[in-house]
This record gives C-alpha cells, sequence and structure tokens, in this order.
C-alpha cells in the first residue's frame, strides 16, 4: 500500500537515517583529512568532491522517491472503462 501509516513511518525513518549519514560523514571528512597531513587547498577540493557526492546521492533518491509517489497515483487517475 503507498500511503498507509507504515509507508508514513518507513520514509521518516528514511528521512532520518539520510541526514545523519550526510552529517557523519561531513563531520569525518573535515577531520579526517586535515590530520593525515593533507594542505587546506586538497581538504577544501576534497570536501566539495564530497559534498556533491552525497547531494548528487540525495537527489537521485528522492527522483526515485517521486516517481513512486507517481506510479501510486497513477492507477487513480486513469478512468475504469467496464
Amino acid at each position: 500500500m503507498c500511503f498507509s501509516l507504515y509507508w508514513v513511518e518507513q520514509v521518516l525513518i528514511w528521512l532520518v537515517v539520510l541526514g545523519a549519514v550526510i552529517a557523519l560523514l561531513r563531520l569525518i571528512v573535515g577531520y579526517v583529512l586535515p590530520q593525515i597531513g593533507l594542505d587546506s587547498g586538497i581538504v577544501t577540493l576534497v570536501a566539495q568532491v564530497v559534498r556533491i557526492v552525497i547531494w548528487a546521492i540525495v537527489l537521485i533518491a528522492v527522483i526515485i522517491f517521486v516517481f513512486d509517489l507517481i506510479s501510486c497515483l497513477a492507477p487513480s487517475m486513469v478512468p475504469r472503462i467496464r
């Protein structure tokens, strides 16, 4: 079922997990790269690349989510022929 209470619960859980993973990756990249002796230019570049990759993954997940919602709504938008 597309819009059941269980479905909403799972979407909210995945949003919290996704936000936590993004925050942890940003913290780890910001902490680890200076510790291994890279200069600030490389650290900034790597941090920006990681941020772009994270946002690309998030946007792909949003596109999949939107198309799943459309597929849930599509049967109700098509008129029935009896």
